[in-house]
């Protein structure tokens, strides 16, 4: 059947088939991995922050096209993993913002609505990289920019779009000389393409399953009803705007706090970039959200009754983060989790996996770790459960991955009841380095450009093993061999693993090295890692030397050379 507009309704039905039509895909998406290691999480990442955004329109009953994207913008923008998903949430972020003031659109609009999204999703990345997911968006955009016509099928649409962007996938590997080598195309772009798929074959009326993914778990708030004897404490409202595009350049964020002072105080405004964050204790939350609608588009918003908390839960004082449970009759609920009464300046918030390095990271000085790494990237809104558990001016976040620091990125731009500070650590080994060196007694600027050199110095060795056969930058590596990587770089391969655990040694340390941290994963005994030590006091005998039970999965040994 032919179709040609879309509206709300069909734009639900499109993006829950291509959500469905990844989840059906993710494990191949995940499989096109440059590295040849057992972490590939491109797929999981992209599946996760869709799934995100279609548990917000699930039941959403909506003909209004723009209603439609705008939720599933915000579901996606909380539940973004990996630099895909985030990545991927804002492309469909843009789209939104394409579709406003249309209830439903035609190939035309839809091409500009995409092509909104293309401009939305470059500049998320601080240096885009070409023969990524941006160059396939790009690449399909453009040609559909410059083909469809009002007369073009949402069909015709679907079909020239997905032939360009599996055309430009195959052409990814001539942008990036690191796919070329490994004889993969990019994942990102491979999601992508399995989403449009999916939404093109709603299109057509067909469905990858009668009940396309399931609904996330999404935590459920405490209601409060009660009549307010003591007005003193009232509600405390924070929301984040997503600015007007046509906002007048006068507004700034005095303006925003002299018309909120009329109606509460304890008053905070940020502006950053398109993003206003707002903090405001009232008696009438009402109006201080009429006020902020002045300005924008609601993204994030909470309120709680403060009298309440005071007056008849004072245990549960300050309450910001829930745990979620599950009950017999299938409902999540969730038990509050208090902050701590007293304000710290600065607290520290990192990221790891593995039972042992999670307590060495708290008993180093982190206030909260949040679970996740290498495989298991967490979500935007993971971290803002982890800074909702704590109470501080400044928030320094540790991401230890390369690939979670966009997401973490995503998190300091819509929290608002604490400054947060992203130090781009992109290995566990950096984080921990961070965190030992860490003096938090100076001024919060001063604390972060102080941590910078530990970072730059520490040399990151990892040891996993080989998933495929392939040869990268002249090493011959095998299914199932060891490999050894040093500083984002293979540098050897064998069959042993203590093998690969010395050749790495000899890659890692330099004369300037002085202290190893040998942090060992689940599957490394204790014999192999005492043989480890020992091999390092006889031909490093001027290193110090630190041991550590990680339990983490994915890595043998995760080594710190500083």
């Amino acid at each position: 059947m032919q179709i040609n507009k879309i509206d709300g309704i069909l734009f639900k039905t499109m993006v829950v088939n291509g959500a469905e039509n990844l989840k059906q895909n993710y494990q191949r998406i995940d499989a096109l991995n440059v590295f040849p290691v057992p972490d590939g999480d491109t797929g999981t990442n992209m599946k996760m922050t869709i799934e995100g955004g279609v548990s917000e329109i699930y039941n959403l009953d909506d003909h209004d096209i723009y209603e439609v994207a705008k939720k599933l913008s915000r579901g996606m923008l909380m539940g973004a993993r990996g630099n895909s998903g985030v990545i991927l949430s804002q492309l469909f972020r843009g789209i939104s913002k394409g579709l406003e003031g249309f209830k439903e659109v035609n190939a035309m609009s839809l091409a500009k609505a995409f092509q909104s999204g293309v401009s939305q999703a470059y500049k998320a990345v601080m240096k885009p990289v070409e023969g990524t997911i941006l160059t396939v968006a790009r690449e399909a955009t453009e040609k559909l920019v410059a083909i469809s016509s009002s007369r073009m099928s949402i069909n015709e649409f679907f079909d020239e779009f997905i032939a360009e962007a599996k055309a430009s996938l195959e052409r990814t590997p001539e942008l990036l000389p690191v796919l070329k080598e490994a004889g993969v195309v990019d994942s990102g772009g491979a999601g992508l393409i399995e989403i449009l798929i999916g939404m093109k074959m709603a299109v057509e009326g067909e469905f990858v399953s009668e009940k396309p993914v399931e609904a996330a778990m999404h935590t459920i708030g405490t209601k409060f009803i009660s009549k307010i004897e003591d007005v003193e404490f009232g509600y405390c409202t924070e929301f984040i705007i997503e600015a007007k595009e046509d906002l007048d350049e006068e507004i700034d964020e005095d303006y925003i706090a002299n018309r909120l002072a009329a109606i509460g105080d304890s008053i905070v405004v940020v502006m950053d970039d398109d993003l206003i964050k707002v903090h405001v204790h009232t008696l009438k939350p009402g109006d201080a959200l009429n006020i902020g609608q002045e300005f924008g588009e609601f993204i994030h918003l909470k309120i709680e009754n403060m009298t309440i908390q005071h007056n008849e839960t004072t245990d549960l004082r300050n309450i910001n983060h829930v745990e979620e449970g599950q009950c017999a009759c299938g409902e999540v609920h969730v038990k509050p989790v208090a902050k701590p009464e007293i304000r710290k300046r600065v607290a520290v918030v990192t990221v790891a996996n593995g039972k042992g390095l999670i307590n060495a990271f708290k008993e180093m000085g982190a206030d909260y770790v949040v679970s996740g790494g290498q495989s298991m990237n967490p979500s935007t809104e993971d971290f803002i459960r982890g800074y909702d558990t704590l109470n501080a001016d400044h928030i320094i976040v540790f991401p230890n991955n390369s690939n979670i620091i966009l997401a973490a990125n995503q998190s300091a731009k819509i929290y608002t009841e604490s400054k947060v500070h992203v130090v781009e650590t992109k290995t566990l080994a950096q984080g921990f380095a961070a965190l030992t060196m860490l003096d938090l007694s100076g001024e919060i600027d001063e604390i972060i450009e102080g941590i910078k050199p530990v970072i730059e110095n520490v040399s990151t060795g990892l040891v996993t093993f080989s998933i495929r056969d392939t040869e990268i930058e002249g090493i011959n590596i095998r299914k199932d061999d060891y490999i050894g990587i040093c500083n984002n770089k293979i540098v050897t391969s064998n069959r042993r693993r203590i093998d690969t655990v010395k050749s790495l040694l000899k890659a890692a340390i330099t004369d300037d090295r002085e202290i190893i941290t040998i942090i060992y994963g689940a599957d490394a005994t204790q014999k192999e890692v005492n043989d480890v030590v020992k091999y390092i006091e006889k031909n490093y005998s001027n290193l110090e030397i630190d041991v550590i039970e990680g339990n983490q999965e994915v890595y043998s040994y995760i080594l710190a050379i500083e």
